[in-house]
């Protein structure tokens, strides 16, 4: 079973592992490629409480 704990309203932890909650206007510009000239994207999220919610930069490299 999934655990879900917030810590503040654009940060929460799931399974102990830090996401930042982002609206769809205000995603970061590596949002939704994989790789791109050698710069390595943000292929990974999932939406709840109509947010976009990826993983934290500081747990970036030990999950894509």
């Amino acid at each position: 079973m999934n655990i879900i704990k917030f810590t503040n309203k654009t940060n929460l932890k799931l399974n102990n592992v830090k996401y930042k909650a982002y609206l769809i206007g205000d995603l970061p510009p590596s949002f939704g490629f994989k790789y791109n000239d050698k710069k390595q994207g943000i292929y990974q999220w999932f939406n709840y409480k109509g947010l976009t919610w990826v993983i934290d930069k500081e747990h970036w490299t030990k999950f894509l």
